[in-house]
């Protein structure tokens, strides 16, 4: 058995009913179309190439969200799909928002206590873990300092600095999610989410964020399969090869780099083995890690996934007794 041919086989069909899905919520909801926020990334290049065929480009509108650290590339790689597909849209920075709620300060003078040579007018910055299946070291986040293409520090960070910064970044995506709800909520539009089955799977994403949508369309494709759907829609090869990434750190953070901390490949066959029960001999034929390192991922992703419970789960509520 072939793990990869498993994810990949029903690719055709997935797009039909992916495309069914799109259009029964939308005639459902009484709406007349979607918003997609467009990234420059392919999970949000293959939803607009799907939401474009199933409801006609006139139907769909395009949000190019940049801010100060986001990558050029990504601003490019967007219009010109946009364009590729004659979608309207619209490029509006998120910058200004930011620098009113003093983010970028706060992120830097965060990073100048852990590393008191950082000039955030000569330094980049990222954020990264180590990788889960060839380091014996502890999970402790670790920022980058970046320079003219090299790095010259990787200092730890505390617990409490890591978790500031999180919530620091993550205003980022909020500040994304208000700007579609603005254009979808005056259009009669949906907002389409762009999250895949191993982002959910694993709480990547940003809750009421780029988690906060009305459609999630890719939520049961592994990321694996979104390559193939990507290969199917015949989606420009400069998105497909592009390392995946939530581009919020000045210094172009893949997400193997922080989020995955393994291959995609490898990451993809071990949740699907997870989620199917598979054999270890099988795990370890598709995989080619052993046992051991196999064990030891699957401890490293449960852990991820027991402390994103409460970004995948939706709020509790207190019911009162009748």
């Amino acid at each position: 058995m072939k793990i990869i041919d498993e994810l990949n086989k029903d690719t055709e069909k997935n797009a039909s009913h992916i495309q069914a899905f799109i259009e029964s919520n939308v005639k459902d909801f009484k709406k007349k179309g979607v918003v997609v926020g467009v990234s420059g990334g392919i999970d949000s290049a293959v939803i607009l190439a799907l939401v474009v065929q199933t409801l006609g480009n006139k139907n769909v509108y395009g949000l190019l969200l940049p801010e100060e650290e986001s990558a050029t590339s990504s601003k490019e790689l967007g219009a010109r799909l946009c364009d590729s597909l004659d979608v309207s849209y619209e490029e509006v920075p998120i910058t200004p928002i930011l620098q009113a709620l003093d983010i970028y300060g706060k992120k830097d003078r965060i990073i100048k206590k852990t590393c008191p040579e950082y000039d955030p007018d000569i330094h980049k910055t990222s954020l990264v873990l180590p990788n889960i299946l060839d380091s014996n070291m502890l999970c402790i986040p670790s920022i980058r300092l970046v320079k003219d293409d090299e790095v010259i520090a990787k200092n730890k960070l505390k617990a409490k600095d890591y978790l500031e910064l999180i919530g620091i970044q993550n205003v980022k995506q909020r500040s994304r999610m208000l700007i579609q709800y603005l254009y979808a909520e005056k259009n009669n539009y949906l907002v389409c989410g762009t999250t895949n089955k191993t982002e959910h799977f694993l709480g990547q994403f940003v809750k009421y964020g780029d988690g906060g949508v009305d459609i999630e369309p890719l939520a049961d494709c592994y990321k694996t399969q979104v390559y193939a759907l990507a290969d199917l829609l015949g989606i420009d090869k400069e998105i497909i090869e592009r390392p995946p990434s939530a581009d919020t750190w000045s210094n172009f953070t893949s997400d193997e780099d922080f989020f995955w901390r393994m291959p995609i490949h490898i990451l993809d066959q071990l949740l699907y083995s997870q989620e199917y029960d598979l054999p270890m001999d099988i795990i370890k034929e598709n995989t080619e890690l052993s046992e051991e390192t196999i064990n030891k991922a699957r401890r490293s992703i449960d852990k991820i996934r027991n402390t994103a419970k409460y970004i995948t789960s939706p709020p509790p509520i207190c019911y009162l007794d009748k």
